[in-house]
């Protein structure tokens, strides 16, 4: 766009010689040229001529007219390319490829080039009108694009590992509940109180189970006397049914993990 006096020169001069050239729409209806002689016809409250553009590269097109009037380093037009390309990309998938080759080649600038321009309208979209204005230059502009492409295709892999973790904290994820270094951080106090889990679970296994076995073939059982029990430590028939129901469940876990 012009700057606030340009646009006002412009508005005044189409006041009054009127507006010799149309604003150009493609087939869709779709601006490829004349955004500021739209919006000077729009401050003046008239019709604005229009043309619609019938060829088969409006991208080319689009890049050529802001070519000739204008004075763009070639960071500018690689982003004008990739800009203009992009816009018709949905129509003309098929030849794409075509169509930044015939930009590259009227604009002068590699196709590398346009690569890095399409970079940062994919992955810093902000950043594509600055490059255009020549505030930011298209150098800059990519460096930035390739971090917040890494940043996130390092937050899909994080996301993928999680799910595969722990699928129900990366729905909590996709759903917005929880960010992903929060679920993470959930992630990782979980696998520790698994941890201490096992841990107490291994030591009170380690004190009872090898007792018990040691009085295998004494006579230990018969020499029992209610008198001497620890408190809290009542020894039933259901305490002995319950122990020896615990003792099988934990025969068949040894078998079933092949543990010796």
């Amino acid at each position: 766009m012009l700057d606030e006096d340009e646009l006002q020169a412009l508005v005044d001069d189409i006041r009054e010689l009127g507006q010799h050239q149309p604003v150009i729409l493609d087939g869709q209806g779709r601006l490829l040229d004349g955004r500021n002689r739209l919006r000077a016809c729009e401050i003046l409250g008239i019709e604005p001529k229009f043309s619609t553009y019938d060829g088969d590269d409006p991208a080319a097109f689009a890049l050529s007219v802001n070519m000739r009037r204008r004075n763009l380093t070639k960071g500018q037009l690689a982003m004008i390319a990739a800009k203009a390309s992009s816009a018709t990309e949905t129509d003309k998938r098929s030849g794409s490829e075509q169509s930044v080759r015939s930009v590259s080649e009227q604009a002068g600038v590699s196709i590398g080039r346009i690569g890095q321009a399409n970079t940062v309208l994919r992955h810093a979209p902000d950043l594509v009108d600055t490059v255009i204005s020549g505030a930011v230059g298209l150098d800059e502009a990519y460096k930035t694009a390739r971090e917040n492409k890494a940043h996130a295709e390092s937050a899909e892999a994080q996301l993928a590992r999680l799910r595969a973790e722990d699928p129900e904290l990366a729905d909590r994820v996709v759903e917005g509940d929880l960010t992903l270094p929060g679920a993470w951080a959930e992630r990782k106090a979980r696998a520790e109180e698994e941890v201490r889990q096992r841990k107490v679970a291994t030591q009170l296994l380690c004190e009872v189970i090898p007792t018990l076995a040691q009085t295998r073939g004494t006579d230990a059982f018969t020499k029992f006397d209610p008198q001497f029990l620890l408190p809290g430590r009542t020894i039933t028939r259901e305490t002995i049914n319950h122990a020896m129901t615990a003792l099988s469940e934990m025969a068949t876990t040894w078998r079933e993990r092949d543990l010796p």
